[in-house]
């Protein structure tokens, strides 16, 4: 079994139960790690408008989930954090074109909790010899990560950054390195520190959007979960001005109509 499949089985079994334990009532989702922090919330409004449906949910780096998808992940909503990654499913005829929904834009931040360092400039917080270690996610397979690298490369600053990088499999990751104090700042996703779990812990200053491509979430129905009424449920709820609310409290933008359009 390799390890991506035993990780999804671990969303549909309970005790041994088997894989069809994962029935009508029961909605699977994979998530874009930088939703995690507002998975919680959404959820609790989507059961509050679709009572009867059990969510479950993955979180993992975007590109990795597309792997997981492809090799058969029993997911029914896929949450990514670019377009390319939902376009791609559907191109390999793994997930519906007519679902695609852009539903918010992330934003991208530099986050320290070291005592006495300033993140205001980020140029000076790159090159400093205070700052040994600076996180940042995967560039190849998650959407922050490449917006990081983008911006450090617009800004010049791409050789100064790259001895000191500490990357995480997902923004997630990313995040944990710089809380725990294994990085000394790091290019995390907005979302976290505006987080109940962190919000006033440390300092942040936001990377200017112009620095890299949009981060626009975007969710679509699989292949697998295209039978599933709950699918298509929780994508009409992320239209919602509910859902706006909740992801505007963690501090996402709502995209323009224009918005998953490559």
């Amino acid at each position: 079994m390799t390890r991506a499949r035993g990780a999804v089985i671990g969303v549909c079994l309970g005790l041994g139960a088997p894989i069809a334990a994962c029935g009508a009532g029961t909605l699977t989702i994979a998530a874009a790690s930088n939703l995690s922090y507002a998975l919680e919330a959404l959820n609790a409004g989507f059961a509050e408008a679709s009572p009867g449906v059990d969510v479950k949910t993955a979180v993992g780096a975007s590109g990795n989930l597309v792997a997981q998808i492809r090799s058969g992940a029993p997911y029914d909503v896929f949450l990514s954090a670019d377009p390319e990654f939902a376009a791609a499913l559907v191109r390999t005829g793994h997930a519906d074109s007519k679902s695609l929904t852009p539903f918010a834009v992330g934003r991208l931040v530099l986050w320290t909790v070291k005592p006495g360092l300033d993140v205001s400039d980020i140029a000076a917080t790159v090159r400093s010899p205070a700052v040994r270690a600076l996180a940042i996610a995967n560039a190849d397979s998650a959407p922050y990560g490449r917006a990081a690298r983008q911006a450090l490369e617009k800004l010049g600053l791409w050789a100064d950054a790259r001895p000191k990088l500490v990357t995480g499999e997902n923004i997630s990751q990313a995040t944990q390195f710089v809380e725990t104090g294994n990085a000394d700042a790091g290019f995390v996703a907005l979302s976290a520190v505006v987080s109940p779990g962190l919000k006033g812990r440390g300092r942040w200053a936001e990377v200017p959007a112009r620095l890299y491509e949009p981060l626009t979430q975007v969710a679509v129905i699989t292949a697998h979960g295209s039978g599933n009424p709950g699918a298509a449920s929780y994508l009409a709820f992320l239209r919602s001005e509910a859902a706006h609310r909740i992801l505007e409290s963690f501090g996402y933008g709502m995209p323009g109509p224009a918005a998953g359009a490559r």
